[in-house]
């Protein structure tokens, strides 16, 4: 491979690819927090896009070197996104019921949560590190790169989205947001299992 447009064109495919899940956390997140800062906004965008442009470098380097121990550990990675998504988001719903109407703080996500989330999310991305095997170690950091920008632009939209509808659902928004999340846990498993 080399430095084409046809690179870079694939790069931006995959980071679309990537993000969707990334974007559908980042709506929960909005969601349940509708009166989110635009610094806090910023992290969350920024540690998805990490996530994402992290396993795909760790998968690279798995193919360089331990392919092998790579391969078996694949089979666990839709099992680990699973109870990692079904513990935030059974953690969300829990919080959502039992939460007043009156309450008017929400806590929002914390960064322990935050980092379970964009590992969770970008678990799957360890795989792409096969797609990419073949570039050499400064186009697979580019494709990288590309990977967490376009992750990050995504993210954004989606806690705009949600803190748009957030505020208008009220609690109901946490109880939507650990749903969507719970969902998302159980479609990286099935097509991970499954397909």
């Amino acid at each position: 491979m080399d430095w084409s447009f046809i690179f870079f064109f694939n790069s931006v495919l995959l980071g679309i690819g990537l993000a969707m899940d990334a974007f559908s956390v980042s709506l929960a997140n909005g969601l349940n927090e509708p009166g989110m800062k635009r610094s806090k906004m910023c992290i969350i965008s920024g540690v998805f896009g990490f996530f994402q442009a992290l396993m795909p470098m760790i998968g690279w380097i798995c193919v360089h070197t331990v392919v092998k121990y790579f391969r078996s550990f694949e089979s666990f990675i839709p099992w680990i996104a699973l109870i990692l998504l079904l513990f935030i988001g059974g953690k969300m719903l829990i919080e959502g019921f039992g939460k007043n109407e009156e309450e008017d703080e929400k806590n929002g996500v914390g960064f322990g949560a935050l980092i379970v989330q964009g590992i969770a999310t970008s678990i799957d991305a360890l795989s792409v590190g096969f797609a990419i095997s073949n570039y050499n170690l400064l186009m697979a950091l580019v494709c990288a790169l590309i990977i967490a920008v376009v992750t990050f632009i995504i993210s954004m939209s989606g806690l705009l989205l949600g803190r748009k509808f957030g505020t208008k659902l009220g609690n109901k928004a946490t109880v939507l947001g650990g749903v969507i999340l719970v969902f998302i846990g159980l479609e990286i498993w099935v097509s991970g299992v499954f397909f």
